[in-house]
């Protein structure tokens, strides 16, 4: 009877032992720190009363941050994402489209950054029309700055954007050019690959999701704004490798939008991939299970986590 019930107690410890070590390894792997964006002065503001909301989901966002998702040690790739959420220039999905896709990538070792940015507004920006890109481009800066220190490949950075969230990361991929943000190191602002998931691309009547341009440039843009920040018009030689996805039945950000940056990046012979569903409507990825798949072998292909 002794021998019996030593043995269960034996199993017992190590089912408690691997739970631990289990529950420990989640830990690591979903570890997160905060940083913020500017050392010091946030650059483009200017004092104001209005106060950061939300949970989740951010309004008024006048700190920005970035949100570090350490790789799964075991795959670690070197590569790093920064991921920038969507919600029409007016909130910040943070949540459910950066959080859950960041722990999906730091799962696959893929170093994930989620990008809490301003929202253009005149209240707390000089220029609310750079506002965002001044945060991608400093959000670029920061993680290509710390790349030894994080044990990433200073040139296996990318940045991956949602909806509006995709205007401001094909935004960084376009304008990389020129600096918005001090950069007395000339640190290279180029993302070096994009990946769009169901973007607004175009400030152009035809294309252009209408609360996402005027939150970013009023109600009656000049047609020099509109030309600057339609995407598919700043593409050049050196824009980098792009993977677009979207739905044909999309209908608060027409699917033309990818359709037409690809036709642009091709034009201009910089590599893109493109995944277009027949079905799944805005904001597909809350029901397409599995949708990362092809994003996961286009990374692997081109090199970018091996």
């Amino acid at each position: 009877m002794q021998k019996s019930a030593n043995i269960s107690i034996s199993k017992q410890s190590v089912v408690f032992i691997f739970t631990v070590l289990f529950l420990f390894t989640c830990k690591l792997i979903h570890a997160q720190e905060i940083i913020n964006l500017y050392p010091s002065t946030i650059p483009n503001s200017k004092p104001s009363d209005i106060k950061e909301s939300g949970e989740g989901m951010y309004r008024n966002v006048t700190h920005p941050t970035l949100e570090y998702f350490k790789p799964n040690p075991e795959k670690a790739t070197g590569t790093a994402i920064i991921l920038v959420p969507g919600g029409g220039y007016s909130v910040v999905v943070y949540q459910g489209e950066g959080v859950v896709n960041a722990k999906a990538l730091a799962e696959k070792g893929i170093a994930a950054f989620v990008l809490k940015y301003r929202l253009p507004d005149d209240n707390i920006m000089i220029n609310k029309k750079i506002g965002p890109l001044q945060d991608a481009q400093q959000a670029i800066k920061l993680v290509r700055e710390n790349a030894e220190k994080w044990a990433l490949d200073k040139n296996k950075i990318g940045i991956m954007g949602f909806s509006a969230g995709g205007h401001l990361a094909s935004t960084a991929a376009t304008h990389f050019e020129k600096s918005y943000i001090e950069n007395s190191n000339n640190t290279s602002l180029r993302p070096d690959f994009q990946i769009l998931v169901y973007p607004v691309i175009s400030m152009t009547d035809s294309l252009t999701h209408g609360g996402s341009r005027d939150a970013l440039l009023g109600k009656n843009p000049s047609k020099e704004d509109i030309e600057l920040f339609s995407n598919e018009l700043q593409i050049n030689k050196n824009t980098p490798p792009a993977y677009l996805t979207h739905t044909a039945d999309d209908t608060t950000v027409d699917v033309d939008n990818t359709i037409e940056y690809f036709e642009h990046l091709r034009h201009k012979k910089v590599d893109a991939e493109m995944h277009i569903y027949p079905k799944g409507g805005h904001g597909f990825i809350f029901r397409h299970q599995g949708w990362m798949d092809p994003l996961f072998s286009w990374l692997k292909r081109n090199n970018w986590t091996n």
